[in-house]
């Protein structure tokens, strides 16, 4: 049975009032405690929801022991790929039937609109599961042809223990890209959701104990990156880390690698991500409905966010208006109400760090046209209004540097040489857009952008078929696709004598 959305905001402040708030962590398929609390609180209104236990180094211990003896000894790596696709759609499954709650959990801890949550955050968690699970049996080795003496064999082996951390902006959808393709290879994994935002993956991850995923296999620990973070990426016995967050932590979990076993590193990093409008954009309106979403939506928490809007000089004024007009649009309001596009900052902190870019922008001799302030302050969140800038320097911090928040940096270009300097001058590489009716422009630009996703004549579209990632300080390594396979998995060769 397919789940619907409701519309009735009752239903969701109902459900946010009465559901279960999971505050253990999951080592070994039980519920534990650990060696301290942590105060969950929510930006929807700066109330505290639920003290979750938080992991010691030793707790990290014992979620890697579990993790480490599910792979060396337990069944899992040993099922027919047919058998571990079985367990994971039953998961999905389960998923889905209590989509409502998932949903709930995450606008409670992080902000995201209930409709966001309900119809893009669960839909990516259950699109990754499925995809990986229809995966994991048509995935073949190679037999090279090697003369009539010799039979060679290269097989696909999952590496071991994967340690997955991830961050609150999209606590599921990233959460799903590590765990999909990591589970679905035979591989066991410590999950570590941010230490904002771990109710939706306790949640989820104790229906992956009822769709029968053996103990050990799935295991969450709680805590901040600097102790459960830090011990899991120094850990002798993990054989993969999996980070998605920023590139200051990212260069931290290369160090801990150096530092211990050499675990491989996979890193979805930051992004200053260039949208480039020229002024034969086939729809500017399009164009301007797309700029203004790929910076409201989420509240601009996303690493993708396209935060740099590039407009050819000709068409800057106008165009910016347009986007002014759109950004008037999203209005922030309660996450629960279906009717709320744009929810509030993660947290009082994130908000102070929102706005003081902000006014630095300012000093810089950037020009404010919208927003900039905080919102709704009765409510008790942290929300902040869509923000425009313009008269931006392409070496000020702002252009520079990741925002993280609803606030839009507008910068005119020239020409098409002047569009690639202007999108190449960050340290980021993760994502840019190209608007143009020039087939020519199109290749052009978006062959000389660094970048690892370019759109055209659009924004954030994609499917799990393609893979996501970065380059330069954006990091490395893809997810989503059959490709990601390729991070949790090591090729064997095997040589067989037949003289």
């Amino acid at each position: 049975m397919v789940a619907t959305f409701t519309e009735d905001a009752g239903h969701w402040s109902r459900l946010a009032a009465s559901v279960a708030l999971p505050h253990r962590m999951l080592v070994g398929g039980e519920d534990v405690d650990g060696a301290g609390t942590l105060p969950i609180v929510s930006p929807r209104d700066g109330r505290t929801l639920v003290e979750v236990a938080t992991a010691s180094d030793a707790d990290v211990d014992r979620a890697v022991a579990a993790a480490r003896a599910a792979f060396d000894d337990g069944p899992w790596p040993r099922l027919k790929p047919r058998e571990r696709a079985a367990v994971l759609l039953r998961w999905a499954d389960l998923i889905e039937a209590d989509r409502d709650t998932i949903a709930v959990l995450v606008s409670l801890e992080m902000g995201k609109p209930i409709r966001d949550a309900w119809a893009i955050e669960l839909r990516a968690l259950l699109t990754t599961i499925r995809f990986y699970a229809e995966l994991a049996d048509k995935e073949a080795g190679e037999i090279p042809a090697v003369g009539e003496d010799d039979l060679a064999l290269v097989t696909r082996e999952p590496t071991g223990v994967v340690a997955a951390v991830v961050p609150w902006n999209f606590p599921l959808t990233l959460a799903g890209w590590k765990l999909g393709p990591a589970l679905a290879v035979g591989c066991t994994v410590v999950l570590k959701p941010s230490e904002l935002s771990p109710l939706s993956a306790l949640h989820v991850a104790s229906l992956a104990r009822e769709a029968g995923m053996p103990p050990g296999v799935l295991n969450v620990v709680n805590g901040t990156g600097t102790t459960a973070g830090r011990a899991l990426g120094l850990h002798p016995a993990v054989d993969v880390l999996a980070f998605t967050g920023s590139t200051v932590v990212g260069r931290h979990f290369l160090r801990y690698a150096a530092d211990s076993n050499l675990k491989r590193v996979w890193l979805e990093l930051g992004g200053k991500s260039p949208n480039i409008v020229f002024a034969d954009a086939p729809d500017l309106d399009a164009a301007a409905d797309a700029a203004a979403w790929a910076i409201c939506f989420n509240s601009g928490q996303m690493c993708t966010a396209g935060s740099r809007l590039l407009v050819e000089e000709t068409i800057a004024d106008d165009f910016t208006e347009r986007v002014l007009d759109r950004a008037a649009a999203w209005r922030p309001g309660d996450p629960l109400d279906p009717a709320t596009r744009l929810g509030p900052v993660v947290s009082e902190d994130h908000l102070d760090r929102v706005l003081g870019h902000v006014s630095r922008a300012q000093e810089d001799g950037a020009r404010l046209r919208t927003g900039g302030g905080r919102t709704l302050r009765e409510s008790g969140g942290s929300y902040v209004e869509p923000t425009v800038l313009d008269r931006v320097g392409p070496d000020s911090e702002l252009a520079q540097q990741e925002v993280f928040g609803p606030v839009l940096a507008v910068l005119p270009f020239r020409d098409a040489d002047d569009a690639v300097r202007l999108a190449r001058d960050t340290t980021y590489g993760l994502a840019a857009a190209v608007w143009t009716s020039d087939l020519r422009t199109a290749h052009r630009v978006s062959r000389s952008v660094p970048a690892g996703t370019v759109w055209v004549n659009c924004y954030e579209e994609g499917d799990l078929t393609v893979p996501f990632g970065g380059m330069r300080a954006s990091g490395n390594g893809r997810d989503k696709s059959r490709h990601a396979l390729e991070k949790y998995t090591e090729l064997k060769t095997t040589w067989i004598s037949l003289g």
